[in-house]
């Protein structure tokens, strides 16, 4: 149909802006980080109305390590929480939770945490919410190589068989497809080390709203864009 909306099947967010809109609001910087943790779930209980099949949050980066202790302890808090105040949530919308990144590298609360969401989730079918958590595109890169470079020392495969699928195949989930659209808050125009692999084609949106005042209609206005987006992955 000529007026047929086109949903993107994948859209990936680097969710910035939390420390500003706290900033703005005279709050400080872990009160922006609960505000956003808001967002997020009013994202998870809407995703499926939006035909949005996999959604990827930016949530927590390889170089956020470098922030103060006291904002990391409190990120952390706040995912955990964030887990335990949801799980019901993705249940009940059939949600599948699934994360990317380093994740024996979060401490073991958390860590715990989510591997229990992820397992108890997997058989869920409606959609699927990816947290990229102590995730870098480039130690992402890094990884994939290795493990590549192991199977030809075993001698399971050649250098020969190395290309872009075979790479692709040996990135943190493969069985994901690319994202189709990128959204970044709060105005920033940088990838921040964010999917660099899997973002190659993907249409990129960035508005001026810091992260906590995104809302559902924000996200509409993003899809409005990518729709009108003429996508010709290097063809004419």
């Amino acid at each position: 149909m000529e007026n047929e909306r086109i949903i993107p099947r994948h859209v990936a967010i680097i969710m910035d802006g939390n420390g500003r809109w706290a900033k703005q609001h005279g709050l400080e910087r872990v009160e922006g980080h609960h505000a956003g943790a808001v967002t997020v779930t009013k994202l998870v209980k809407a995703l499926n109305l939006t035909g949005i099949k996999y959604m990827t949050l930016y949530a927590f980066s390889t170089e956020n390590w470098k922030r103060s202790k006291e904002e990391v302890d409190a990120l952390m808090e706040i995912l955990a929480e964030f887990i335990d105040a949801n799980f019901h949530l993705l249940m009940e919308e059939n949600i599948r939770l699934l994360v990317t990144g380093r994740i024996d590298g979060l401490p073991e609360k958390a860590r715990e945490k989510l591997k229990k969401a992820i397992r108890n989730s997997a058989g869920n079918t409606s959609s699927t919410l990816i947290l990229a958590l102590n995730y870098g595109g480039r130690a992402e890169i890094a990884d994939a190589a290795q493990k590549i470079a192991r199977k030809v020392l075993k001698g399971e495969i050649s250098p020969d068989d190395i290309d872009e699928e075979l790479f692709a195949q040996n990135l943190y989930l493969p069985e994901v497809p690319d994202p189709d659209l990128l959204i970044r808050t709060s105005g920033e125009l940088r990838l921040s080390n964010f999917l660099l692999w899997e973002l190659s084609y993907a249409e990129i949106y960035v508005t001026d709203i810091y992260w906590p005042d995104f809302t559902l209609d924000e996200l509409n206005k993003a899809i409005d864009v990518f729709q009108k987006r003429n996508r010709r992955f290097g063809g004419r």
